[in-house]
């Protein structure tokens, strides 16, 4: 008789008549819909030109080029394959190396972070959105209560006086003319003050938080409660939705390209934007920011990626995917540069200043330049309208992924909730916006640049190293690369030496030495340049990074401690994959075929059965089943 082979669990085998058949995505091209719809949101269109206009425009893109080609990608395909693989969400996929399932617990609790002030964006695209239902847009004029002497169209005040302009000279008779004692330094546009003084009505500083301003309040209401119906009613076809919310950015931005490149004064704004300022280059700031931004966009360690992979056909070609994914994300957001550049390159020339001067640098740049772009539309509140429903759609479909994640978590931990899903709906939702009234404050937005710049920055690195360490060094890469193979059907070849140079090296390396030289080099919290947060909000932002990543070291201490035995034993126990691999047994035969022709571990059938989950986002698919902690 044969030699037995050697298996990775030791559970019982279960009969092929124990599981039900798992549901997946509809088609392919559903769920590759649905990782862009995941991915390309209010990441690409808001925060990353914000982010590339702190740190040197044209510097930042080489370091967030090197970045996507180094990490981004790899750590992308990384998750996709984990989940799509192992059938699971972002916490019991880490079954595979139960010591480190705290990993699966920091994406969640990073997700829950962001859902808290990604809503708040949301909130300011509803009131921007209900502001455009007005025949001519607020942040058109300098006639309102919130405009001050400053605020000027030097173009428009111009030629309303009767004047010409000349080089950024507003000229009567061929003679300068001037505004009392106030140079063109100091003029603010329509669209800023707007979003400064009326949107914001920012306070002096963030001890100051001053009163809830309660129109913007009611957004945020308003946003929870959307998502709170869009997750309990459910979408029929999530790949229709998908669809719209997928291509109508694109149509949208590219128009406003069109626009923004046909205004005076663009072409600086380029010039600044593809222009690197060396002296920034070498700068960690700048990588770290890179590395973040890649990260956040392409929903990196955030868990979501392999929630959605999970729901695949084992079969299909994730390498295709995952490259089709990172490399339209992250042109995307260098195209929604380009929109915003050549809008900050006509602010400029209009207002007679340096485009690096032309607006106050911060998370609410996005908030001035589009609107601005749309008011030099023709039919401006129709373009405006148009645009705000857009960034609505993006980030409505984030924030169902992101929100589904925290919510499929607990589930996952805590079956018994299973019938008590809306409760648990309702009070995460609760909660979440009780958390996000801060930021709607008169001082709020000094909250919401500290949640930005803590909540999913280094945390997002430290898991995304541990990913790379604990699959490539402790559950084997070899492994890996075998159980990849078995999915795709063929060996990736020339591919599977570019990922595994980056898995098992040059991207853990890349973001260890940007972590530690972050320490050496770090820059604190701040809304406006060289104006750094107090210390006591800087370390409750410390706190929320480290809330994420303590859940590493915490819950292997508890695990190790639940176990018997020596400390090394159990250790060693601990390092093994439990209840791990694909669901279906012919997969698993698949799996272990590979593997037993390159003398690798084989799998058991896992003993657990399949029960209808029906709190899944509806957004992934209507009712997806999942796996139950329940024994058969």
């Amino acid at each position: 008789m044969g030699k037995e082979p050697v298996t990775e669990s030791t559970m019982e085998l279960a009969a092929p008549d124990a599981y039900e058949k798992r549901t997946s995505w509809g088609n392919w091209f559903e769920f590759l819909l649905s990782c862009m719809g995941f991915s390309i949101g209010l990441g690409n269109v808001w925060r990353f030109p914000y982010i590339c206009f702190n740190n040197g425009a044209g510097a930042f893109l080489i370091p967030y080029t090197i970045m996507l080609v180094f990490a981004g990608i790899p750590l992308y395909f990384l998750e996709l394959s984990l989940g799509q693989y192992a059938t699971r969400g972002p916490i019991t996929v880490w079954n595979c190396c139960p010591l480190f399932k705290g990993i699966g617990y920091g994406m969640v609790v990073v997700s829950a972070w962001v859902c808290v002030y990604y809503n708040v964006v949301i909130a300011w695209v509803f009131y921007y959105l209900f502001m455009s239902f007005q025949k001519i847009l607020p942040w058109e004029t300098c006639t309102n209560w919130w405009n001050t002497v400053y605020c000027s169209d030097i173009d428009v005040d111009c030629r309303a006086d009767g004047g010409v302009m000349d080089n950024f000279t507003c000229r009567y008779n061929l003679t300068e003319y001037q505004l009392g004692n106030i140079t063109a330094n100091s003029w603010i546009s329509p669209s800023e003050e707007y979003f400064q003084n009326n949107v914001l009505q920012l306070t002096s500083d963030i001890s100051e938080p001053g009163e809830v301003m309660w129109v913007q309040a009611l957004c945020l209401l308003l946003s929870w409660i959307v998502l709170f119906l869009c997750l309990i009613k459910g979408i029929k076809s999530s790949g229709k939705v998908v669809y719209v919310t997928v291509t109508f950015p694109f149509v949208l931005l590219f128009i406003l390209l069109i626009r923004g490149v046909t205004l005076d004064g663009y072409y600086q704004g380029i010039v600044y934007y593809v222009t690197p300022d060396w002296d920034k280059l070498f700068t960690i700031r700048v990588w770290a920011a890179a590395a973040t931004q890649i990260f956040y966009s392409l929903g990196i360690a955030f868990g979501g990626i392999m929630t959605m992979s999970s729901y695949n056909k084992f079969s299909n070609n994730v390498l295709r995917d995952a490259l089709l994914v990172s490399l339209l994300n992250c042109c995307t957001s260098v195209f929604a540069g380009f929109v915003i550049f050549a809008i900050l390159g006509s602010m400029a020339h209009n207002l007679g200043v340096d485009v690096a001067d032309v607006v106050k640098s911060g998370a609410g740049l996005a908030f001035i330049a589009y609107p601005s772009a749309c008011a030099e539309m023709p039919v401006s509140p129709l373009w405006s309208v148009l645009f705000f429903l857009m960034l609505l759609t993006l980030g409505l479909d984030s924030q169902f992924a992101m929100f589904e994640t925290c919510m499929t978590a607990i589930l996952d931990e805590f079956p018994s909730l299973y019938k008590k899903k809306v409760l648990l709906l309702l009070v995460l939702s609760v909660i979440m916006f009780l958390l996000g009234l801060p930021m709607v404050t008169q001082g709020g937005m000094y909250v919401f640049q500290i949640f930005d710049w803590y909540s999913a920055s280094y945390s997002l690195m430290i898991l995304a190293f541990c990913e790379c360490i604990v699959l490539c060094y402790f559950y084997g890469l070899r492994r890996f690369t075998i159980d990849i193979t078995a999915m795709i059907g063929f060996s990736t070849n020339g591919w599977i030496f570019y990922f595994k140079g980056c898995w098992l090296f040059i991207s853990p390396i890349l973001l260890l030495g940007i972590l530690v030289f972050s320490c050496y080099d770090s820059v604190p919290a701040y809304y406006f340049k060289d104006e750094p947060f107090p210390f006591k909000y800087q370390f409750a932002g410390y706190m929320m990074t480290l809330s994420s990543v303590i859940f590493i070291p915490i819950l292997a201490i508890v695990q190790i401690a639940k176990e018997e035995g020596p400390i090394l034993k159990r250790i060693q126990k601990l390092l093994k994959p439990v209840d791990w691999g694909p669901v279906e047994a012919e997969d698993r035969d698949k799996v272990n075929q590979l593997r037993e022709l390159n003398g690798e571990i084989q799998l058991n059938p896992i003993r657990r059965r399949i029960v209808e989950k029906p709190h899944l986002n509806p957004a992934f698919s209507e009712s997806i089943p999942e796996i139950s902690n329940n024994k058969v």
